[in-house]
């Protein structure tokens, strides 16, 4: 039997934020599967992406992307009340603003996620492959 290969990548930085960002470049993303837990500090999306890291580019996986130390979240031209509508994830990016980091989440259709955090602290964990 093949071992299943998941992924599991720590961002604390800007080179591992390029590596997440790519591994999730051209992933969908369904509304009712962002979450912001701001109690937690804990901001989580769920992708279906392609497996970019792995000779294996034809297969769709399900991730969690969590980002942690979340202070703020804004939306723009992003229906919120439409559930079921599904985004494209271009890209993720970041600046630094005085003391925090600002990590944009860039969609499709001109519709971004700003996460405005302390540090970076970022992980992408594969949950399953879709068939």
């Amino acid at each position: 039997m093949k071992k299943k290969y998941l992924a599991k990548i720590l961002a604390t930085d800007k080179e591992g934020l390029q590596m997440i960002s790519a591994c999730c470049s051209g992933s969908k993303v369904k509304i009712s599967n962002i979450k912001f837990l701001k109690t937690n500090k804990v901001f989580l999306i769920s992708v279906e992406r392609t497996k970019l890291e792995t000779s294996e580019k034809d297969k769709k996986i399900n991730s969690i992307c969590k980002f942690d130390f979340v202070d703020n979240v804004k939306s723009k031209n992003i229906d919120q009340k439409n559930q079921e509508l599904i985004l494209e994830l271009i890209g993720i990016d970041y600046f630094k603003n005085k003391n925090d980091y600002e990590i944009n989440l860039i969609f499709d259709n001109n519709a971004h996620i700003s996460l405005k955090t302390e540090t970076i602290e970022v992980r992408l964990e594969d949950q399953n492959e879709i068939n």
